[in-house]
């Protein structure tokens, strides 16, 4: 059993991930523009024979599939290469980076996953009221207003009532944290709002698909308190779908999280790739960008087993 669903599963994460690579080599590559000439700058000095020497030893002047294997291999072994500016190994730099964004996810989806469940039991116990149609229209807002923009947004009225507010940098948990979180909620805030918009609207159509079940109307003959009905049996049924849903959002989250961590001024790996992928720092954005990758994916495997866990019937 237990090999039957795991081994199609590890099979098709190995192909997604070479796969990714092979995207992820071939993207930095095609954009316009010499890596080589830019890393020198415009500098009179610089000749075709240097142009030559830097393209030769940092690689680029071999065939792509060597590149490739050379690079693929490495990772392999967990070695990603070196930054092209700082010189530091990739994996460096990328754990150099990771905690602001690993934590901006995480509080927004615990923000996120925390309003979706009560509101989306909120919708479906009042549907066709005048609540349901206040929060399903709020739900489409939310689904409509980009992440960066409502950053934008909320960083000017703080600024406006809030002037003595800190809103912008990153200060580490452990040296001060109520700093940090005074400067992490207003982000997390901006990237949780459509999560707490799609989410809510998951919630809403799973209970109402578990109340018209035949063993909801059982426990309403038998007199058992709405509120128990609500909660223990329709809540606990639709909260299936609402996992796997949640794992795929977790995943997303940390491409969204770029581009909050840009508008706040968060050093996280959102500013490093953006940097990287300017600066046509190969290593660092293949490196980055794979390790995002494997992140999405291993965590939507192990969501998929969960989920397969939680319902008795896909282990049949």
């Amino acid at each position: 059993m237990l090999r039957r669903i795991l081994l199609p599963r590890l099979i098709d994460l190995g192909l997604v991930i070479v796969g990714v690579s092979v995207i992820a080599f071939l993207m930095i590559r095609l954009i316009p523009g010499d890596a080589v000439a830019i890393m020198l700058g415009a500098n009179s000095e610089v000749t075709p024979q240097a142009l030559s020497e830097l393209r030769a030893r940092i690689g680029l002047d071999e065939p792509f599939l060597n590149q490739y294997l050379r690079w693929a291999l490495g990772a392999l072994r967990g070695d990603f290469g070196t930054s092209l500016w700082t010189g530091r190994p990739v994996a460096d730099e990328i754990l150099a980076n990771i905690s602001p964004t690993l934590e901006l996810t995480f509080l927004a989806l615990v923000i996120g996953a925390g309003a979706a469940v009560p509101l989306g039991c909120l919708m479906a116990s009042r549907r066709g009221r005048s609540a349901d149609m206040a929060l399903r229209v709020g739900t489409v807002l939310g689904l409509t207003i980009p992440s960066f923009w409502l950053g934008i947004v909320l960083i000017l009225a703080a600024s406006r009532f809030l002037p003595g507010l800190a809103l912008l940098g990153y200060v580490p948990i452990t040296e001060n944290p109520l700093g940090n979180l005074g400067r992490m909620a207003l982000p997390a805030f901006a990237l949780a709002l459509p999560i707490v918009a799609s989410l809510s609207r998951l919630v809403r159509s799973a209970m109402l698909d578990s109340l018209g079940q035949d063993y909801i109307r059982t426990a309403r003959a038998k007199g058992a308190p709405e509120r128990v009905i609500l909660y223990k049996h329709a809540l606990r049924n639709a909260l299936i779908p609402f996992v796997t849903h949640l794992g795929i959002t977790a995943g997303y989250l940390l491409g969204g999280a770029i581009v909050v961590e840009e508008v706040f001024a968060i050093p996280g790996l959102g500013r490093l790739i953006l940097g990287a992928v300017t600066e046509r720092n190969y290593p660092l954005v293949q490196g980055t960008i794979l390790m995002v990758t494997i992140g999405f994916v291993v965590l939507n495997f192990a969501i998929d087993l969960i989920y397969r866990f939680i319902d008795p019937r896909l282990r049949r």
